[in-house]
């Protein structure tokens, strides 16, 4: 967890605040861990709200509806740090109700995503009249993901470029934290390797987003944040990640002959681990979306 001393914020009541955040980054007496172009890259490669989806479907599960968050809890976000966070859990969401051609479900989400992102003011990068439009006919998946996925891109290089990737910072942490509650939740009733071995993989993700959390630790919610987040790193101590090195492989590039690498990443993680894992990642998101 993380310590008390030097680093305590200026107020300890966490997402039970009624006030609004406003982090400016000057006021952080520590330099920033990590650089704007450094959590540009770090943001990037975290999560996207329709990767695990993507993984999710193409492991054969169904769609259930009992994993998303509700779309009409957006009246219980009073404050902007927890709009931010559930914009990125309801940008997860939409893009499993796409993965799975959903429409029926979909405008009730797009509306509440419209209603979060103008609240932030970042409206203006959800064209809310054309994904309406799209999620009216199911033969408009590919077009309606692609803007989707697109606007939430948008939303994040204008938030970087404009001094709010504390914003930013917490729309991705959403995306993530949803991204792998819908993997725990699947696996629950059903194992499935591949989806066991990604889950696995985010011990990696958890320190490169906790790095760029921790440039906002001086305000009290993102300190609270952190320690949430940390919890559920902690499930991870005894989950392994190695490489084994394979005998590269020769192949022929426009008659230059080229070695490519053979190498294969084992994931060690243990049914209690995913047990502990699973229970950390439910608990975290239900204190988020309540």
């Amino acid at each position: 967890m993380v310590s008390c001393n030097s680093d305590t914020p200026k107020e300890t009541d966490g997402f039970s605040a009624g006030d609004d955040f406003d982090v400016d980054t000057s006021e952080v007496e520590e330099p920033l861990i990590v650089s704007e172009e450094a959590m540009e890259g770090i943001i990037s490669n975290i999560s996207s709200p329709v990767e695990m989806s993507a993984l999710i479907k193409k492991s054969g599960f169904q769609f259930n509806y009992k994993y998303l968050s509700p779309a009409d809890n957006i009246d219980n976000y009073n404050t902007s740090f927890k709009k931010a966070l559930n914009l990125g859990i309801l940008g997860a969401d939409l893009g499993y109700l796409n993965m799975y051609n959903e429409t029926s479900s979909v405008l009730s989400y797009i509306t509440s995503i419209k209603t979060l992102s103008d609240d932030l003011k970042i409206g203006q990068f959800f064209d809310f009249n054309t994904l309406k439009q799209l999620a009216s006919n199911s033969d408009n998946l590919d077009s309606l993901m692609y803007i989707s996925v697109s606007s939430f891109d948008q939303m994040d290089v204008y938030l970087r470029e404009n001094n709010r990737s504390d914003v930013s910072a917490l729309i991705v942490t959403g995306v993530w934290l949803e991204g792998i509650f819908l993997a725990t939740q699947v696996i629950k009733e059903n194992p499935n390797k591949e989806i066991r071995e990604r889950i696995g993989e985010q011990r990696i993700i958890l320190d490169q987003l906790l790095l760029v959390l921790k440039n906002y630790k001086k305000d009290k919610k993102f300190f609270n944040l952190i320690e949430k987040i940390e919890y559920i790193q902690k499930q991870y101590e005894n989950v392994k990640i190695s490489t084994e090195i394979g005998e590269p492989e020769a192949v022929e590039v426009n008659g230059i002959l080229q070695f490519i690498p053979n190498d294969k990443t084992v994931i060690e993680i243990s049914d209690e681990d995913l047990s502990k894992i699973t229970k950390a990642v439910e608990e975290v998101r239900e204190f988020v979306i309540k």
